[in-house]
């Protein structure tokens, strides 16, 4: 596939992009615009575009190429999957009617209330460092893709592919904001869905499958057992760590996570957010089983072709993230490589523009105070576009320093970072709901937070010989979470008579 046509097409894509960008935002680009869409979401939009955020890149490369991985991962990833559906139960039935009822711009304020100011800070400084990390891997994703199968072809470097991405991430956002991220999220989730759905098509076409044939293949293929129950010990697939860790992760991540939060804080009523969450989970829930599906065809596209999975520049390991590039873009016709790459580019910068939003938004409400400041100034908008720059300037440094040092599949590094740092938010979140009576050392709780994921990185690296072989996955953040609510619970105490402002606070707070 000639680079130049591919680079035309992602061209006139974010082209598109800034049209879009310049209607939503020609009337309206105040902070109220930019921070919550002036409440005034669809929640269908919503809903649908949630669907690229919430996958990013890492499923429509890392997941397809994990199916068939030494490992012999097959669709265990889709018990994860299940977990996370589970999770955004929680977020839906739990979480959203507590942030709508306090009328949150951040989700973090209602820390401040529960437990304290320096609680607060602690939350909204964990949310920007893991929101930071976890979306520069995933550009960083798509960015090395971009930068083999195009780039490297005008003997453009690393660095600077990555900075004409956030550019053009940032020309697109920093004016609408959310309001601008409902549109072009509607807009590339749709190019994502179509992506995936023409790349089953292309491939059964190619190895002359009609549908029905194709569902029997992925069967019978050695690729498509999805629940393990082997081995519960030793074995970081069992059917429980996957569930537990799936749920958990989402809770964290999603309900506890400004990026997702912020677009169902949108919408105009509760009643609305959770349409938007329930119907957003059936669509995640479906889409992800396709994603496993195409990896099962992916490899027996490469037996049947002799195809062998991509070795990495770097590390002179095979890199199973490299392999449906590699056949979409090497292997298969000119339409089928466009599309991939339509879809690629769409998953993942529905993901980093977000991110983008949500970390401007929290910064802004949760240090600076916009809050709290009677109205909105030219001056408040300019430190937001600032803000804005700061932020895509930091997630450039981060995939710098990524590159660099990766050898790790990027899809369980994600989700490995996860486990640390958004650990301690489920912590804090739990002793504000369900330890009310208690008054936690507000003073202490950064330490407690830094403590819990050193804690649980020493139990991982040695959980085999301290815990009888038995190896963690992604429910290490449960015991994350928990070991900060007990840290948390110790250096608390009773607490007095409430006063009469505690008392409204805590009915705001009740659940």
């Amino acid at each position: 596939m000639a680079p130049g046509i591919l680079l035309s097409f992602i061209i006139t894509y974010f082209l598109v992009l800034l049209v879009i960008a310049y209607l939503t935002s020609r009337k309206s680009s105040d902070n109220s615009t930019f921070f919550i869409a002036n409440r005034n979401s669809k929640w269908y939009l919503v809903a649908f575009g949630m669907v690229g955020t919430a996958l990013s890149g890492v499923t429509f490369i890392s997941v397809p190429g994990k199916v068939g991985a030494p490992g012999g991962d097959q669709f265990a990833y889709f018990q994860f999957v299940l977990g996370n559906a589970l999770g955004f139960l929680v977020v839906a039935l739990v979480l959203l009617p507590l942030y709508y009822r306090m009328k949150l711009t951040s989700i973090y304020e209602y820390i401040e209330k529960a437990l304290g100011p320096v609680s607060y800070k602690t939350a909204a400084g964990i949310f920007l460092m893991s929101r930071t990390i976890g979306s520069a891997f995933r550009l960083y994703l798509v960015v090395i893709v971009l930068q083999r199968f195009i780039f490297d072809t005008y003997h453009i470097p690393f660095w600077l592919t990555v900075l004409i991405s956030l550019g053009l991430i940032w020309s697109y956002t920093y004016k609408g904001g959310l309001k601008t991220i409902i549109i072009t999220d509607t807009l590339q989730t749709l190019f994502l869905v179509t992506s995936v759905f023409l790349t089953i098509y292309f491939i059964c076409s190619t190895l002359d499958f009609n549908i029905p044939q194709a569902f029997e293949a992925v069967k019978n293929s050695g690729y498509s057992k999805i629940f393990f129950v082997e081995d519960f010990v030793t074995s970081k697939f069992h059917v429980s760590k996957q569930l537990i860790g799936g749920m958990f992760v989402t809770i964290a991540m999603v309900g506890l996570d400004q990026d997702l939060m912020q677009k169902n804080l949108s919408c105009k009523n509760i009643g609305e957010a959770q349409k938007n969450m329930l119907t957003f989970t059936g669509f995640f829930v479906v889409i992800n089983l396709f994603f496993l599906s195409v990896g099962a065809l992916l490899y027996l596209y490469a037996t049947k072709n002799g195809i062998a999975i991509p070795i990495d520049a770097i590390t002179g390991k095979p890199r199973t993230d490299f392999l449906f590039p590699e056949i979409a873009l090497n292997y298969l016709s000119t339409l089928p490589a466009i599309i991939f790459m339509l879809g690629l580019t769409a998953a993942t910068f529905a993901t980093t523009d977000s991110a983008l939003t949500a970390l401007t938004t929290s910064f802004c409400v949760d240090f600076l105070h916009f809050d709290k400041k009677p109205e909105q100034s030219a001056q408040m908008v300019r430190t937001r576009h600032w803000v804005h720059i700061g932020f895509s300037l930091l997630m450039f440094l981060v995939i710098i320093v990524f590159n660099s040092i990766n050898d790790a599949a990027v899809v369980s590094a994600i989700f490995t970072v996860a486990s640390y740092t958004y650990g301690p938010l489920l912590g804090l979140y739990a002793f504000g709901l369900f330890a009310k009576t208690r008054q936690v050392n507000d003073i202490l709780v950064p330490v407690i937070c830094v403590l819990s994921p050193a804690i649980c990185y020493f139990l991982n690296l040695y959980s085999a010989k301290l815990l009888g072989g038995y190896v963690f996955d992604n429910e290490l953040i449960l015991v994350n979470g928990l070991i900060t609510f007990i840290g948390l619970l110790i250096f608390s105490s009773s607490k007095s008579s409430p006063t009469v402002n505690e008392i409204k606070a805590g009915k705001e707070m009740a659940v």
